[in-house]
């Protein structure tokens, strides 16, 4: 049929009965009208999951050069969107063009069917994909704790028999591969969108899910997860030249490094794994990544991390034409713990450069973020080694609080109590915080002063400062054994400062969130 008449017949049987919809849907999906040319993008299937209204949902795809594509959304009842493009030459896919459309905004719910044809020489090819829903799309990107499966976390077991239950939380796996340059499109994909299983549920992200799962039971319409991570990797791979030079680091990417623990040069896993999504309508991204970057410019994150975040910002936002929010929420995981008595501060200062070094966000230099503290979640029995904790689902729960506040406006308590001042009364340091507190316990060393001959002085050591007592919302510190001037304080720097949720300070709540650790000179 010519171009136009196919496109009137289609649209005329989309709203025709349920029975004539029966038969003419198994032929618009037949493989023998679909040339090879013509395709959708690799993410893009059967049980996948749009972006929901006011934003508009991305579908693009390829094509024949030169060719008009007309792109249609519909279910048995109605038409919800009808658009048109042109295949655009695209030397970057071997010949062959791409094309592009942006669908009017959808409400969520489905399901939904995606009619694509292209026309070219009076010849028309049609594909489609079915069982498409409409909600909100999460990415969840990171190393080996956003990686670590359903089938690894405590009560693996009971998790993966919830899984028939969330039938419209969907699933979708990039495939682990490194580029030296950007790509346009995944190379690999690991688990194409589907409706969790207990099967497929087993290999994916258990954060993730989790946080998804929270999610579905609070919002009650789909969420669509697309995970994106790699073991053993520092920020640096995630990350796109642009924000890496913006942290006075330059780099070039050679795909022949294979760290024991992951890909280690810059930009490969951006370029492959991150890069190839832009043009995803997404709603937001959750992260859990730092271990790496323990051992690996710890000092620099505190500029890698935020400049990361704003350009994924901006690189979304750009290449989904503004549907992306520019300010897109993002959540993360502090890091957990990994070594007892460890004489080594590399932990805590990596988990107070998660935060830009202000110790809690949002802050001025990371705007709609939330962050999960794991710092009282440590496993020493963990099979997977001290360094994979294995209790996700409370750090899917604390990610998911912040996601209600930050992504969804609520009103809720979602992060632990921090000092808005100190007051130094003799012998005694009171710390005044920003919330009530629940104070499991009066440490001894959970807290810290640094005493100083003099302010600046390189003679300056770090002694305990035991809390005596406390009130609804203050702690009071001995200082007595610091016989100079003091000139900074910490809490809970240590590698592993706590046992299993038995971190001295947490806030009131129904869910008893666990004060942050801190570094700060209020004396100085």
């Amino acid at each position: 049929l010519p171009g136009d008449q196919a496109a009137a017949e289609v649209k005329m049987a989309a709203v025709a009965a349920a029975g004539v919809w029966a038969l003419l849907w198994p032929l618009l999906l037949s493989g023998a009208r679909a040339g090879p040319e013509f395709r959708f993008a690799s993410y893009y299937s059967h049980h996948m999951v749009l972006q929901v209204k006011p934003a508009r949902a991305v579908v693009w795809g390829y094509g024949a050069e030169g060719a008009a594509v007309h792109v249609l959304l519909f279910n048995e009842d109605q038409f919800f969107s009808d658009q048109h493009t042109t295949v655009l030459k695209d030397d970057a896919v071997g010949g062959n063009g791409t094309w592009k459309v942006w669908l009017d905004p959808v409400s969520h719910g489905g399901p939904f069917m995606v009619l694509a044809q292209q026309s070219i020489a009076g010849l028309v090819e049609s594909i489609g994909i079915n069982d498409v829903y409409f909600g909100d799309i999460w990415l969840c990107g990171g190393q080996s704790n956003m990686q670590f499966t359903v089938s690894q976390v405590m009560n693996a077991s009971e998790e993966l028999a919830l899984a028939p239950r969330y039938p419209h939380v969907r699933l979708f796996q990039a495939g682990m591969f490194q580029s030296p340059s950007e790509l346009n499109d995944l190379a690999t994909i690991g688990l194409q969108w589907s409706v969790p299983t207990g099967s497929n549920l087993a290999h994916f992200s258990a954060v993730c899910w989790l946080f998804g799962r929270d999610l579905y039971d609070k919002l009650q319409y789909p969420i669509g997860l697309v995970e994106s991570c790699w073991g053993g990797t520092p920020i640096e791979t995630w990350s796109s030249k642009r924000a890496l030079q913006k942290c006075q680091q330059t780099y070039t990417a050679d795909v022949g490094d294979r760290n024991e623990r992951g890909p280690h040069f810059p930009t490969v896993l951006w370029n492959s794994m991150i890069h190839p999504l832009l043009q995803m309508t997404i709603k937001g991204a959750i992260w859990y990544q730092g271990e790496e970057n323990t051992h690996s410019y710890n000092d620099l994150y505190n500029c890698t991390f935020p400049a990361m975040i704003n350009d994924w910002r901006q690189a979304f936002h750009e290449e989904s034409g503004g549907q992306t929010e520019i300010d897109f929420p993002f959540g993360f995981v502090q890091l957990s713990t990994f070594r007892h008595n460890s004489t080594d501060d590399a932990y805590p200062r990596l988990r107070w450069h998660q935060t830009a070094n202000y110790g809690y966000v949002p802050n001025p230099v990371m705007p709609k973020t939330f962050m999960a503290v794991a710092m009282d979640l440590g496993d020493e029995k963990s099979p997977y080694g001290c360094i994979h904790p294995r209790y996700k689902q409370e750090v899917a729960f604390r990610l998911y609080l912040g996601a209600r506040a930050v992504a969804y406006g609520e009103d809720i308590p979602f992060q632990g109590p921090f000092p808005k001042g100190i007051d130094q009364r003799n012998t005694t340091l009171v710390i005044v915080y920003t919330q009530e507190l629940t104070v499991v316990k009066l440490s001894a060393n959970a807290f810290e002063v640094c005493c100083s001959m003099k302010k600046n002085s390189s003679a300056s050591q770090w002694i305990f400062a035991p809390m005596i007592k406390s009130s609804s919302n203050t702690v009071t510190l001995s200082v007595e054994q610091c016989r100079q001037e003091i000139i900074g304080i910490r809490y809970a720097w240590e590698d592993w400062p706590c046992e299993l949720k038995q971190c001295p300070l947490y806030n009131q709540d129904y869910h008893p969130l666990p004060a942050p650790s801190f570094s700060i000179h209020p004396f100085e």
